[in-house]
């Protein structure tokens, strides 16, 4: 009974302090300058300079208030927005704007930031005007980029300094071709200020921790949609339905475990079977193979709060045509509308090669 009080007044304690803490915001700004990586010879004539950047961010500073916060270290969210001289006339330059969220390691001196988005490109491939762009094939597209930096907050009157190294992905995720997509590294720099300075915050502590914390055996089934196009340029969009059944293992309040199985079917995919048995006698494509795949993978989900991030990856069971290489990754961010029902929205890739854009809903058993 004593035990169950002082967890009430923890309770209370926690849900005071959340309704007295104001929101406190940080704005950075950082330049880059970079490379992109030549992860495909048909952008190798694309890459003829170093392009450089901007970041601008808006951060809203977490301190507890929620119990999330405080199991993950005060993480920051909120918004980015970037800009990518590419130097480049026929490649074009880029413009994105990301929802992100910022976590803390060493005394809260490093931060490593996870961000996915949209992008704007000022040139993309036009079979007409400029066909020598095969990175992008449409003007808008999912962008992601990961950042790692050492941030030193509020040295002087709410200013601070900012250094690291970072990478951002642009792809069309094959909602259009061409879609051999670009992969830009480098290193950057810049200045922070903290809007609040000079109220000085406090970090609640857990209350709710539990090292000990586990969740029995979970049931997973997804179904997954989109559309997509073949690599053959200008050969249309068709629609495609992917289905999952996984069992996962929470092993604690932020991290489960996975082990599961994927059928892929795509009207393209058939398409293009018969597609490449026609106009392409030399690669011997069977007109009659069989376009359904079948793949089992192991992931790995991050829980924030209602939000997470899910990692796939996976190897072909079953592809009898036999046209892409024999593993296969996704990413996945997802929302828990209900504790056991969910909708997603993530990148299924072979390596540097995406294949789908999808969007998918699913349940939790």
């Amino acid at each position: 009974m004593i035990k169950r009080i002082i967890h009430l007044i923890f309770l209370f304690t926690a849900w005071t302090y959340g309704q007295e803490i104001s929101p406190s915001y940080n704005f950075e700004m950082d330049y880059y300058y970079g490379s992109i990586m030549p992860h495909s010879k048909k952008i190798m004539h694309l890459i003829t300079e170093h392009p450089e950047g901007l970041f601008l961010t808006a951060n809203r500073q977490t301190f507890g208030e929620k119990a999330w916060q405080s199991r993950l270290n005060y993480p920051d969210y909120g918004l980015s927005f970037h800009y990518q001289n590419n130097k480049n006339p026929t490649l074009g330059d880029l413009y994105g704007l990301f929802f992100h969220y910022n976590f803390y390691f060493f005394k809260r001196n490093l931060q490593f930031r996870i961000a996915q988005g949209l992008a704007y490109n000022t040139n993309p491939y036009d079979k007409n005007n400029n066909y020598r762009n095969l990175a992008y094939g449409a003007q808008f597209m999912p962008a992601t980029y990961f950042m790692i930096s050492y941030d030193k907050q509020n040295i002087w009157e709410g200013l601070g300094i900012r250094a690291g190294l970072f990478l951002i992905h642009h792809s069309n995720a094959k909602l259009r071709t061409p879609n051999t997509s670009t992969n830009t590294v480098g290193a950057k720099f810049g200045l922070s200020y903290n809007l609040d300075h000079k109220n000085e915050k406090t970090y609640l502590p857990d209350v709710f921790k539990d090292s000990t914390y586990t969740e029995p055996f979970k049931i997973n089934l997804a179904f997954r949609g989109g559309f997509h196009e073949s690599p053959i340029v200008g050969s249309g969009r068709y629609p495609f339905y992917n289905f999952s059944a996984y069992v996962d293992k929470r092993i604690s309040r932020s991290s489960a475990f996975q082990v599961g199985m994927d059928l892929f079917l795509s009207r393209m995919r058939k398409r293009e079977i018969k597609m490449m048995s026609i106009v392409f006698h030399e690669k011997e494509v069977d007109p009659d193979a069989d376009y359904k795949r079948v793949g089992a993978f192991v992931g790995y989900e991050f829980f924030i709060s209602k939000l997470s991030f899910e990692p796939q990856f996976g190897f072909y069971v079953y592809n009898k045509y036999n046209q892409d290489k024999s593993m296969y990754q996704r990413l996945t961010l997802k929302y828990y509308l209900t504790p056991k029902i969910f909708a997603g929205a993530g990148l299924l890739s072979q390596f540097s090669k995406a294949e789908a854009m999808e969007l998918s809903v699913g349940i939790r058993i």
